[in-house]
């Protein structure tokens, strides 16, 4: 028998058959992304043991749609820097001449390919929602790219994917010394 939880945002999410504790929605037109659909999975949620999940990530996913084109391009030089930071790190290779020569730091968002959101709490801490973007991209291949966003309000990481929501997590310090989740 199929499974399903109704958000109120963005409707009927259906059990994962493979991870119980993963709910996913249909396509759903991403304003911040150009209006590319995508789906969203609700992730490690037991509807019996959180009963709050659904309507803070319905609030988190309110405020993440309301952002369009113009607040992405307000992270553009995060993404921009996180190209840079990764090609100062790697051996010099001309098929990232076109990473080199951005002259616009919009122009990053040509390099970057979202393929999923997922929606969790994080355990640790504030035990917030947190929304993140899954995301290839041109310079780092192996692990991508995520954003995440607090609340669904604002970017409080950028990284590459490694499955934590804070550089706080990530890298065991206080929240007080995560730049980006500080200043939420």
């Amino acid at each position: 028998m199929e499974k399903h939880i109704t958000s109120k945002t963005i409707g009927k999410l259906n059990q994962n058959s493979d991870f119980s504790d993963w709910w996913e929605s249909t396509e759903i037109k991403i304003p911040f992304l150009d209006n590319r659909k995508l789906k969203i999975t609700f992730m490690d949620f037991e509807p019996e043991y959180d009963k709050k999940f659904i309507e803070e990530a319905d609030q988190a996913l309110t405020n993440f749609l309301k952002m369009n084109i113009e607040d992405r391009n307000l992270i553009s030089e995060l993404a921009y820097q996180n190209c840079m930071d990764f090609l100062d790190l790697i051996e010099y290779d001309e098929a990232d001449d076109s990473l080199r020569e951005i002259q616009n730091t919009d122009e990053i968002w040509e390099f970057i390919y979202p393929e999923k959101i997922y929606i969790s709490r994080r355990y640790k801490n504030d035990k917030d929602v947190y929304i993140s973007i899954a995301c290839n991209c041109d310079w780092e291949q192996e692990h991508g790219l995520q954003l995440v966003f607090r609340q669904g309000k604002k970017l409080t990481r950028i990284s590459s994917q490694d499955g934590h929501l804070t550089e706080a997590d990530a890298y065991a310090k206080p929240d007080s010394q995560d730049k980006l989740l500080s200043e939420f």
